[in-house]
Order: structure tokens, then sequence, then C-alpha cells
């Protein structure tokens, strides 16, 4: 039995589903990929502890780890500095988006759809007028549909190809687009929730990778001492480290030589003092003053004499020291016996205590 011939009207219905079909998939993605980035700006703006400089969200992580007092966090902070950074922005940034999707995220991707949708529709307007200015077909038509949305869709005339067009009506094609766009659309935007927003979200694009790109470009560096972290914003700059406070040596695992007793010596409070040290590997001990003399890493470090100290470490010694003791498997005991003076700061001191340094 023959099959009947195809009409000029099913061959543009067909097209015209084909185009669309193909277009669902990069929809989706422009749709993510603009609200990220819209995202990311309105999260730099109003999320508090996003909305500075690198400073400023230490401050916030610092804040936190006191609020939650997880011994294992603090660890992974002293020890692990980027990667606590990166886990703190993405936490940060999904918590923004969870609280905030429906009256934030959700306006944002149905209003770039929208924008898109209305775009893709004034692309295959012009393209059909185009033709008809120019005598031309099909081919053109798709010639100049495709290269009006090449700044908006990955989408090309390579995806239509192999796809018969020939008896296509181009004056049918913009009435078909606009039905099967619709569809479409709505499909598309039937799926948007906060599960699957992360999702769908390509990883160069995420807001969190963005953030994370724009905070933690910097120098990672950390105190031979205390493994504060040099705070410049280059990463690998010229000059020397430096941080506005160190922390207390013990914090690291350091001890005084021939004892098990962790150190309470803190690094700008020691270089103003007559005492030494032995740098790791070596049995010379070198004058605090000198420190730069130990060479190595010791001379890349700029630590200013200074006896202003940050409460917050010393809370957070007192707090966790049997945990400290546990982890290092050392005491703060004899030499490196907490001062009583230490003890007197209660956690809403020693966090308020960020504010007014950092």
């Amino acid at each position: 039995m023959m099959r009947p011939r195809q009409t000029g009207n099913n061959s543009v219905v067909i097209f015209g589903e084909i185009i669309c079909q193909k277009l669902k998939e990069p929809i989706e993605q422009s749709v993510y990929k603009k609200t990220a980035r819209d995202l990311t700006d309105e999260i730099r703006t109003n999320c508090e502890s996003l909305n500075g400089n690198r400073s400023n969200l230490e401050k916030h992580i610092l804040k936190t780890l006191a609020e939650e007092e997880d011994f294992d966090k603090y660890m992974n902070y002293i020890h692990n500095p980027r990667d606590h950074f990166k886990s703190f922005i993405r936490v940060e940034v999904s918590r923004y988006i969870t609280d905030k999707f429906s009256v934030s995220v959700l306006p944002k991707m149905k209003e770039n759809i929208k924008l898109l949708q209305q775009k893709i529709m004034k692309a295959a307007h012009e393209s059909t007028e185009h033709v008809q200015v120019n005598s031309g077909d099909v081919g053109l038509w798709l010639k100049s549909f495709t290269q009006q949305l090449s700044d908006e869709l990955i989408f090309s005339e390579k995806d239509l190809s192999g796809v018969k067009h020939d008896d296509v009506e181009v004056k049918l094609l913009e009435d078909v687009i606009k039905k099967e766009l619709t569809a479409i659309i709505s499909e598309i935007s039937s799926r948007y929730n906060t599960e699957t927003f992360p999702v769908k979200l390509d990883s160069k694009f995420r807001p969190d990778e963005l953030l994370i790109d724009h905070f933690c470009q910097c120098c990672w560096v950390q105190c031979p001492f205390c493994k504060a972290t040099c705070t410049n914003t280059i990463e690998n700059h010229d000059g020397d480290h430096s941080v506005p406070f160190h922390h207390i040596n013990g914090i690291d695992g350091c001890f005084y030589r021939g004892t098990t007793n962790l150190s309470i010596s803190i690094c700008t409070s020691a270089v103003a003092s007559d005492r030494s040290f032995y740098p790791k590997s070596s049995d010379k001990s070198v004058l605090w003053k000198e420190y730069r003399r130990a060479g190595g890493v010791y001379a890349d470090w700029s630590i200013t004499p200074d006896l202003s100290e940050l409460p917050y470490w010393k809370w957070f010694v007192c707090r966790f020291q049997k945990d400290l003791e546990k982890y290092y498997n050392k005491t703060f005991e004899g030499t490196g016996k907490i001062p009583n003076e230490w003890r007197k700061y209660p956690k809403q001191d020693a966090v308020e205590s960020l504010d007014k340094y950092i």
C-alpha cells in the first residue's frame, strides 16, 4: 500500500516541532546560566558573609565556628583553610538559594525564560521577513534564525543537518514555532524547584563556584609558627606574607622544646620579647625578634611586634583545651599553662572582638 504524499502543511508542522525540540536543552541551559549569574550578583550584595572582602568572609567563618563549637571543623579551618573556605561558601550559597527560591530565584528564572521566548519569536519573525524580502527559501530562513540566536543559545544549522525541509512553507513556520515553543517553555518551567536548580547548573556557572573563584584566588600560605593564613588577595604576590592577627602557637601543635607542653605564645608578642625558638628540623635556637634568620619559610613573613592580641583565640584555647590536648597528645601545663585571665573571656566577647579588630 502506498503512503499518502506528505503535504506542505505536514512538512512545516514536523519541521517546526523538530526545531523546538532541538531548542529545548539550549533554552534550559541558557536560563540556568543567566539566572546563576544574576543570582551570584544578588548574593554578593545581600548575603552578609559574602558581600565584602576576604577578611569579612573569614570573620563570618570564625563567628560560625564559634556558634557551632565543632572542634573538627575548627581543625579543618586551621589545617585546610582553603577547603574550609570553599565548604563555607557552598553552604552559604545553598542556604541562600533554598531560603530565597520562591521570592528571588524562581522569579529570575521565569523572567529569563520569558525574555528568551520573546527573543526566539522575534528571530523567527524577522527571519520570515528576511526570506520574503530576499525571495529566499527555508534554508535562508534557518540561517537567519540561528544567527540571531547565536549569542544566547548553543544552537546552529548543524543541529538540523539531515532533517528534510525542502518543501516547508516558510510563511507558516512562525506560527508553528510559536505554538510548539509555548508548550516547551511550559514544560521547562514546570521543573523549576530547589532540588533541580543545583543539579541543572553547569559547574562553571554555579553561584558557589563563581564566588569560590572570586574569594579563593588569593594567597594561602600559612604562618610557620601558628598556621594563620596570609591575607594577601593575590596568590603569587610580591613581598612578605602577613596577617592582622596571629593564632596561639599551640593551636598548630607547637610545644616547648624538651617538654610535652603546648605553646601559649602568640607570634606578635613573641617577636617583641627576648625569647627564642627552635626552627623545625633544627637544633639551633633563634631569637624570636630575629626570626628571619631561621631562613626558609620564616624569612618570607612580616611579623610586627605588637602586644595587642585577639581575645577570640584565647577563648578558643580555653573552650577546646581538652580537645587540643587529645588531638596533639600534648598538654597546656607547665610553661604552657593557660593564664587565668584568658578564661575570663565569654564566647560573646570573643565573637565581638572579631568585629572590633577584623
